[in-house]
C-alpha cells in the first residue's frame, strides 16, 4: 500500500515545474533579449541588415517566451 502513495506523490511531483527551473527559464529567455538586442545594435553599426533582424526576431522569441511564463506563473 505505501509503495503505491509514493508513486502518486513522486508522479504528481514530476508535473510540477520545480521553483529553479522556472528561474532558469526566465534566464534563459531574458539572456535572449539581451542577445538579440546586441546583434541588432551590432547589425546597425556595421549596417548589416541581415544581423538587425536576426536581433530583432530573437529579441521578438525571447519577449514572447517571458509573456508565457508571466501567464503561467
Amino acid at each position: 500500500m505505501r509503495v503505491d502513495n509514493d508513486r502518486e506523490k513522486s508522479g504528481n511531483q514530476d508535473e510540477e515545474i520545480a521553483p529553479i527551473d522556472k528561474i532558469e527559464e526566465r534566464v534563459e529567455a531574458e539572456m535572449k533579449a539581451i542577445e538579440g538586442r546586441a546583434k541588432e545594435r551590432a547589425g546597425q553599426g556595421m549596417q548589416d541588415e541581415a544581423l538587425e533582424r536576426e536581433g530583432r526576431k530573437l529579441q521578438e522569441k525571447a519577449e514572447e517566451e517571458l509573456e508565457q511564463q508571466r501567464g503561467n506563473s
